[in-house]
């Protein structure tokens, strides 16, 4: 409790990190009372055409869309499915990608060698485009999303932790303790997951920002979430048609994505400055 105090401590002093913080912070709370935050909750899934592109109004905050419904409750809803794709997402990519990363690193073998290579096939070809075949192969909808996105991302966190595992083998603490006989499996968990769990903690929050941008990607291509779930992206697709006239239609599902992605990015950028400690190091020296 006393480290998590000092991290968040250290945060706050951070303006761009206080920031980032307090947007999802925001974003967390829109999505957990969107009902009780939503003007007119009952817009999500009802159409009404004779409320059709309304501008801005004290009625409706950001105006409505091509079916009447209310854009800014459709925003607040739509928190949700950004927030459960992009955590369940991240979360199974870290399942896959941390314990590959381990055993890969730790392992110099083929099973290590094998693994690795494995992960470098995914890297080889760009996200969006391997997300996209994915989705487009087994439908829209969140779940297959999820599916693409997680398996397109767990590489990043095994190429990750595979680093940083090679470079700790050589710190004495762990050459001590393979010297006094530790089992293999004490060692990585006491001693070597603790270690790479800053920059794991530090990857997570910048991949959730990169994973809700896909993900947004992917609704703007119609491969997201199925009409009429409020999904950001799809907003935009379909705010095209009616564009430069109703202009509130496109600029509130894409002032939402920017803030959140730029959320999670501050916040990845001040807990690298927090946990990373060569950059204390190098702040000190300054």
């Amino acid at each position: 409790m006393n480290a998590a105090r000092d991290i968040l401590r250290q945060l706050l002093r951070d303006p761009a990190a206080a920031v980032g913080l307090l947007i999802i912070l925001l974003l967390v709370f829109i999505a957990i009372f969107a009902p009780l935050l939503a003007t007119h909750p009952e817009a999500i899934w009802d159409m009404n055409p004779r409320q059709r592109l309304l501008p801005p109004s004290d009625t409706y905050v950001f105006g409505t869309d091509r079916m009447g419904a209310d854009i800014y409750s459709r925003i607040l809803f739509g928190a949700r499915i950004t927030m459960v794709i992009a955590s369940v997402a991240v979360g199974v990519a870290l399942l896959i990608g941390v314990p590959i990363g381990l055993i890969s690193g730790w392992t110099q073998n083929w099973l290590g060698e094998a693994l690795m290579r494995v992960s470098d096939i995914f890297l080889a070809v760009p996200q969006i485009v391997l997300a996209i075949a994915i989705s487009q192969t087994l439908g829209p909808s969140i779940e297959n999303v999820i599916l693409a996105l997680s398996v397109t991302y767990w590489p990043w966190f095994t190429r990750l932790v595979h680093a940083e595992v090679r470079s700790l083998k050589n710190e004495t603490f762990i050459e001590a303790a393979i010297a006094l006989g530790v089992p293999t499996w004490r060692i990585i968990l006491l001693h070597v997951l603790p270690n790479v769990a800053s920059p794991i903690i530090v990857r997570t929050s910048i991949g959730m920002g990169f994973t809700i941008l896909t993900a947004s990607a992917l609704g703007f291509l119609g491969l997201g979430a199925p009409p009429p779930a409020p999904e950001w992206g799809r907003m935009i697709a379909e705010s095209r048609e009616f564009l430069p006239e109703a202009w509130w239609y496109a600029l509130a599902p894409g002032l939402a994505i920017f803030l959140v992605v730029m959320g999670f990015n501050l916040l990845g950028d001040g807990l690298r400055d927090v946990l990373d400690p060569r950059i204390r190091r190098a702040g000190a020296r300054r």
